[in-house]
């Protein structure tokens, strides 16, 4: 979950005397608005797959594994994108306090569209809550830096991490709750509590709002009437155009999965390589920072790479969990979807250790750099593969394995998720050019879109994620790319100028 907090950038301190946990009471007010945002978020992720390929006895859409897969990395992949244009937004139009009260009824509605028995409102709800996510996600992060007077509060880290908390009981709360009665009772019942979850958060944020700093409602680079106008002008334009597209597509009867995947697959891919070329070639960057994103390009692919792996944890492993995993331990019976909560957990409970293990380090000045904890991170996310590996031969008979192996993969991925997602969150921050640094916390993200487009578009070419030639190449790939990093990471140290 490491990848969900930004390190926003602001000034100015909260306005209210009473604080929480020793720091201003708006944290207080962000921390439970985000605590049910995920709530709602990883609740229905941990359903996604599990409905999409139920069969429509069980009350599910009955699709193959494979589009399941397809669907949902195409899914989070696009909620990651989306945070470029939701910062545009706060930036441009709305400020941060309003974009994220817009973001939170959004998700809202979208969870409920879900709630209903109808596959076009499915898919309807699925871009509600994409398009709302991308709005909150790195706006509320935005608004917790700006608690605090300014980058050098000395309370300001600690902040982060209280909120980071936020996120992980609510991601941990989540498939326990929402996963157990989509499962056990109905799947639309477990949709509508998301919503509902989701709400709960919208409410504490709109009766909390006085407590953030008034410099969240401030709107950073207003857009002038002419340019509302054009902006305006062009998004309807795309909009018709896709409009008149789909409709020839679906009234000749041509319309198909595919033809909404690939093409969102596609801008999963291009975008992120656009973004990078854009600012990297970009003529006001100084020779120091055009070299600096030379170096930040490295851990970018490094990234995507991860994440590709990582985020299979919601699709090829959940569905494992359900088909090929036992449904009990030491006697004590479970739906798959708990196996979800397992990241959270070990989250919570390794997060302080590496923290406290990395200052450790540093103090005997024996801290790896930056480039040497990306090699960790991948090597361990290839390790879990090869577990699964382990995991996939123990099931091949048709025996159902018992539930370690998915609590090795899941422990494996969250140790190297904490050696490799904190660290480019921070790299992100101090490599970014001057002219994109609010812009460079949306461009991590993209990391994240391109690995799960990679996914969805090897599913799409007909690739069988849970087969072990293709998890083989997976452990390959992420163990290559380690090795590429750690045999480059002078070249690489020599692009960063004075970041380590």
């Amino acid at each position: 979950m490491a990848q969900d907090v930004a390190t926003g950038q602001g000034t100015g301190p909260g306005h209210h005397h009473r604080t929480f946990f020793g720091h201003p009471w708006g944290l207080a007010t962000l921390f439970t608005t985000e605590m049910w945002e995920r709530f709602s978020y990883y609740g229905m992720r941990a359903l996604l797959v599990l409905y999409l390929t139920a069969s429509p006895d069980n009350g599910g859409l009955g699709f193959s594994t494979s589009a399941a897969t397809a669907i949902y990395s195409v899914y989070v992949s696009m909620v990651y994108l989306l945070t470029l244009p939701g910062g545009w937004v706060a930036d441009r139009v709305w400020g941060p306090r309003k974009t994220v009260a817009v973001a939170g009824g959004v998700i809202m509605i979208g969870h409920f569209l879900l709630a209903l028995p109808a596959t076009a409102s499915f898919f309807g709800g699925l871009v509600f809550i994409a398009l709302g996510s991308g709005l909150l996600k790195a706006n509320i992060s935005t608004m917790v830096g700006q608690l605090y007077e300014g980058p050098t509060d000395p309370r300001r880290d600690g902040g982060f991490t209280v909120f980071y908390m936020g996120i992980n009981v609510g991601a941990f709360f989540a498939p326990l709750v929402i996963g157990t009665v989509g499962q056990k009772v109905n799947w639309h019942l477990g949709f509508a509590l998301a919503g509902i979850g989701m709400g709960i958060g919208l409410i504490i944020y709109l009766f909390g709002m006085r407590t953030l700093s008034p410099q969240s409602s401030v709107v950073a680079t207003p857009l002038s009437p002419e340019e509302r106008r054009s902006v305006l002008r062009k998004g309807l334009f795309w909009l018709a155009i896709a409009a008149v597209f789909y409709g020839i597509v679906a009234g000749t009867g041509h319309f198909t999965l595919n033809w909404a995947t690939i093409p969102l697959t596609v801008i999963g891919l291009v975008f992120p390589a656009w973004t990078l070329y854009r600012i990297k070639h970009d003529r006001d960057l100084s020779p120091l920072e055009s070299q600096k994103m030379t170096g930040y390009i490295w851990f970018f692919v490094a990234a995507a790479i991860f994440w590709m792996i990582y985020d299979q944890g919601g699709s090829t492993l959940n569905i494992f969990a359900q088909d090929n995993t036992a449904s009990s331990l030491a006697g004590v019976h479970f739906p798959s979807s708990w196996f979800q909560s397992l990241n959270p957990l070990y989250i919570m409970a390794l997060g302080p250790v590496f923290a406290w293990l990395w200052q450790w380090l540093a103090a005997k000045q024996r801290e790896p750099e930056t480039a040497t904890k990306f090699s960790i991170g991948l090597v361990l996310v290839g390790l879990s593969f090869a577990v699964f590996l382990g995991a996939l031969a123990a099931a091949s008979g048709g025996a159902k394995v018992t539930p370690l192996w998915l609590c090795a993969i899941y422990l494996i991925q969250t140790v190297g998720e904490l050696c490799l997602s904190p660290v480019g969150l921070s790299v992100t921050t101090k490599l970014a050019p001057e002219k994109y640094g609010s812009q460079m916390m949306g461009v991590w993200f993209l990391a994240v879109t391109a690995g799960d487009c990679i996914t969805s578009l090897a599913t799409t070419a007909g690739a069988d994620l849970n087969s072990r030639g293709y998890v083989a190449a997976e452990v390959a790939l992420a163990l290559v790319a380690a090795a590429a990093i750690m045999l480059n990471r002078g070249k690489i140290r020599s692009h960063l100028g004075e970041v380590r």
